[in-house]
């Protein structure tokens, strides 16, 4: 089918978001599962006595995927209303079962029931996309947990640390992340079926006021749809307040990502690591030599656009008068999906990056060894004074010649000479060999390497454990 150019189509769509997550905001995907729950409802109500068949059932279950659309969007430009234009349009197939679809319900049966049946689906698939970046992390954790490396506090040279230690700060903010959207996930219930205003006046009527009837049939249909249970008390609605649980989640992920990503950038321009860069990529239209960070920018862009847009159901929520009202609806059908595509997005990058990282041995061990001589100072006094020197005297002449040498980098744009410098002034009771000595980077990244292996068994293997038959590659469309 030849593209409409000529219309607006969302870049989530056409360009970021994965086929697997697209289809669970699909059209097929909603009225397929309308259509699931009026046969759960259906068999719940048969089995407590209702006057419905085994066979007006078995007609429902014969055309719960073959959606007639055409018939359902005539119906409702006569009717204006959604449910009941599909119910109609289901009717049309199932004549027999036409008079029991839909029985004692109201819209938000459907259309509630649904959008939390699809928050369960799309977090799913959010989480294993996440165990998914949680192992390529992890791999490049262990490979890389002893390479010494700067540090950097406010952007400036700090004590070392090793490269993987830093992939596991990465790694343990999105695990937080998948913490908090599992535990939204595991305590998630159905709305039920709770009637207009949720008293559930409709069922009183269908069961004769027989109570326990009515909780059975929610705790059938929940059974059926693959839930614990349903909410206890409601009005209309779910409580919107659900979604913001879910986006906020979402707004997590994002900003985790987008931590990642703006580290990855600075490393970039440092060149001490880079994200992939395939053989025909361009980076730039007029500078041919330019290996820009265009995935990690990308991750940045989508993530600002999820935590904005985080803020959408909190708002709504706030604003549900009494037992329902209906402004929620076109913010939420725009918010809810575009949060999880491009939560979506951002994974399906954040995967193809850390699955291909590249790290830059030699400059990595250049940026150090600028630095480490002044981190080296606090050693090469320690020494002194163990020899005999005397501390306050120690401390400033290595002030003086720090100094000095900082000078001749920033100033001359020389080499580092402190080393050589401490090592011909005679208050220094050690020979330049000794000093030099004084400089291996490994004895600076303190339990680097031991916190990395400590973390990757006590934490990430726990995690990883529920996702080990999940392997999920990311190739990007651009």
């Amino acid at each position: 089918m030849e593209r409409n150019h000529d219309s607006y189509i969302s870049p989530l769509s056409t360009r970021y978001a994965s086929s697997e997550m697209q289809h669970i905001f699909s059209e097929n995907f909603k009225f397929r599962t309308w259509r699931r729950l009026w046969i759960a409802l259906a068999k719940a109500e048969k089995a407590l006595g209702l006057d419905i068949t085994e066979a007006q059932i078995q007609e429902l279950e014969a055309h719960k995927d073959d959606i007639n659309y055409s018939v359902a969007e005539e119906r409702e430009r006569l009717v204006r209303h959604d449910v009941m234009s599909h119910v109609y349009a289901y009717g049309q197939q199932c004549p027999n079962a036409a008079g029991i679809i839909h029985l004692g319900a109201t819209s938000c049966y459907v259309g509630d029931n649904t959008d939390v049946v699809v928050l369960r689906e799309a977090s799913r698939l959010v989480l294993k996309k996440c165990a998914q970046v949680v192992k390529n992390l992890s791999h490049f954790a262990q490979q890389y947990k002893a390479m010494p490396c700067l540090g950097y506090t406010h952007l400036q040279p700090a004590q070392l640390t090793t490269v993987g230690k830093r992939a596991t700060l990465w790694i343990y903010e999105l695990i937080q992340d998948m913490e908090n959207l599992s535990y939204q996930l595991e305590n998630l219930k159905l709305l039920g079926s709770k009637g207009t205003t949720g008293t559930q006046a409709s069922f009183m009527e269908l069961f004769e006021g027989d109570e326990e009837k009515i909780l059975e049939m929610e705790r059938l249909i929940a059974a059926d749809m693959g839930f614990s249970g349903v909410v206890p008390v409601s009005g209309q609605t779910y409580s919107r307040k659900v979604d913001a649980y879910f986006l906020g989640a979402l707004s997590g992920i994002a900003q985790s990502a987008m931590k990642f990503a703006n580290d990855m950038r600075i490393l970039q321009s440092f060149e001490e690591m880079e994200e992939p860069f395939e053989k025909n990529q361009i980076g730039s239209s007029a500078m041919p030599y330019k290996r820009n960070p265009m995935r990690s920018e990308r991750i940045c862009a989508l993530a600002r656009y999820v935590i904005c847009d985080s803020l959408n159901p909190g708002l709504t929520a706030g604003t549900q008068w009494f037992e329902r009202t209906l402004d929620d609806s076109a913010n939420k059908r725009i918010a809810v999906a575009e949060a999880f595509l491009a939560v979506d997005a951002i994974l399906n990058i954040y995967i193809n990056v850390s699955s291909g990282l590249v790290v830059n041995p030699k400059v990595v061990e250049r940026r150090v060894m600028e630095k480490l001589p002044f981190m080296a100072t606090e050693n090469i006094m320690m020494e002194s004074v163990k020899r005999g020197g005397n501390r306050q005297e120690l401390h400033e002449a290595l002030r003086v010649h720090s100094h000095a040498a900082a000078a001749k980098v920033k100033l001359e744009g020389g080499s580092n000479d402190l080393i050589d410098r401490i090592a011909e002034d005679e208050t220094f009771p050690m020979t330049k060999e000794e000093i030099l000595q004084q400089l291996d980077p490994s004895a600076y990244t303190g339990r680097s390497a031991s916190q990395v292996t400590q973390f990757l068994a006590d934490v990430v293997a726990p995690i990883l454990s529920h996702y080990e038959n999940e392997t999920i590659t990311a190739e990007l469309r651009v």
